[in-house]
């Protein structure tokens, strides 16, 4: 049977002045995202500012989410902090709360770490959780310092079976995105970029989770819709092109400038230190970004 191929967006986390989280924007975004063709949510990652955010921000946001009517089988919200303590409780309430799964980092402040650790780290955290939970493992070498590595994800199967549901690569390496598909056809596996779609399915993979889902679902989801079908190029081209200017500048920022710019209301441009707002340097390649993007539904 065909793998399904999914989009989960890392939404962001919009901020009132006070730069306390904004729930109505938070709310609204994601429905927007929804009705502009992502298949579901990767809120709290490193897009959704999730490292500037309390335990009790993400779960009154997750809650906020769920309350609004979102399905939460549609959401795996990021919850690996650099202590159990934290990771067990906002994966708990992931859980309790039905959502799909739990996308999660491992502990990150820590670098040089083994694999034994790394394992020891998950299956604390997976063995207080208990049955119900599912991880989404969160390979993010280049931020985290901490690498998801093929022994350490067949260890995790090993003991925990279909617990471990799969894996987000966001080392921007093909060949290891590959091997991870490669070797465990059982998981799903998500690129993280949009650019290596065609490559992903292709090879087995189940799809993306990328920031610039947040300004391009609908060219996003027609190339996965439209994959190698006679406008493939053309599709593949214009989520390229959306990438390629997100790649060159700010990300987070930047991509926040867009939503902004997409909606017409600026405070979703608004970002928590240590980021700063993106202001003018490069209102050019975000105006661009958008102007490729196109037309989005407003929700």
């Amino acid at each position: 049977m065909p793998r399904k191929i999914e989009l989960f967006v890392p939404a962001i986390t919009p901020f009132a002045a006070d730069l306390s989280v904004d729930t109505e924007r938070f709310v609204a975004n994601a429905h927007r995202l929804i009705a502009n063709g992502a298949h579901g949510l990767a809120p709290f990652g490193t897009t959704s500012e999730a490292n500037s955010l309390s335990v009790a921000e993400r779960m009154e946001a997750l809650d906020a989410l769920i309350d609004s009517g979102l399905d939460a089988s549609l959401l795996i919200p990021g919850t690996g902090c650099c202590n159990a303590a934290e990771t067990i409780a906002l994966s708990a309430h992931a859980t309790q709360r039905g959502c799909r799964g739990v996308l999660m980092l491992p502990p990150f402040y820590y670098k040089g770490v083994s694999d034994e650790g790394v394992f020891n780290a998950y299956a604390q955290v997976i063995e207080a959780v208990g049955p119900d939970l599912r991880v989404y493992l969160y390979h993010i070498p280049q931020m985290s310092g901490v690498a998801i590595t093929l022994p350490l994800i067949e260890r995790l199967i090993a003991r925990f079976g279909d617990q471990i549901a799969g894996l987000k690569d966001s080392s921007g390496k093909w060949d290891n995105t590959a091997a991870v598909i490669a070797a465990f056809p059982q998981i799903d596996t998500y690129s993280a970029s949009e650019s290596m779609i065609p490559q992903n399915i292709a090879a087995g993979g189940a799809g993306c989770i990328s920031a610039s889902l947040n300004v391009n679902p609908t060219g996003i989801r027609a190339l996965v819709d439209g994959l190698n079908g006679p406008n493939h190029d053309a599709l593949h081209a214009q989520v390229s092109a959306v990438r390629t200017i997100f790649e060159g500048i700010p990300l987070i920022p930047a991509i926040k400038a867009a939503i902004a710019a997409q909606t017409g209301e600026v405070d979703y441009a608004r970002v928590r230190p240590p980021f700063v707002d993106l202001g003018d340097a490069h209102a050019d390649a975000v105006a661009e970004a958008v102007r490729i993007a196109g037309p989005q539904r407003p929700s």
